[in-house]
């Protein structure tokens, strides 16, 4: 469920829309993680937790880049899983990760190169971290080869002479 390697250091302070976009998913993520731990036990209780950790340290870099206010968590979200088990909470837990890769992708498309990095890694945690909780909830995995992409991106374009 790892990724490995640090996460890029961002010097940028630059695109502060997308990153308050990546931030706000983050709050999510903490939020959810919170609710999701307490369905959870053994090793899949202390992954969860660790994961947990790792939101809110990314959720505190992605403060650390704004130098306006940030997004400010909501004291309560609605969560894409109702969770009762074990199972539900590992698919709230793909479901938190899903929503994170779009909002990295965003991100990835800022002038500065250190935040590009820092998005790319975002996204691609994420989507590993999915992958590996869909697994553990028993759900076929996702189907898309660019998560986060909307589909107009995907299409090819015509050249001219064709």
């Amino acid at each position: 469920m790892r990724v490995k390697g640090q996460v890029p250091r961002v010097r940028s302070k630059s695109g502060a829309e997308a990153v308050q976009t990546a931030l706000a998913a983050e709050h999510a993520a903490v939020y959810g993680y919170g609710v999701l731990g307490a369905r959870l036990q053994g090793p899949l209780r202390q992954t969860a937790k660790a994961v947990w950790n790792a939101h809110r340290a990314q959720r505190d870099a992605l403060i650390s880049l704004l130098s306006g206010t940030p997004v400010a968590a909501a004291p309560v979200y609605e969560l894409p899983v109702k969770v009762t088990s074990a199972r539900s909470a590992a698919q709230l837990a793909a479901a938190l990760e899903d929503d994170l890769v779009p909002a990295y992708v965003g991100l990835v498309g800022v002038s500065s190169p250190d935040l590009r990095a820092f998005a790319a890694d975002g996204a691609q945690r994420a989507m590993a971290r999915s992958t590996a909780w869909r697994s553990r909830s028993g759900a076929a995995g996702l189907g898309d080869a660019f998560p986060g992409l909307p589909s107009t991106a995907l299409s090819p374009r015509s050249e001219s002479g064709e």
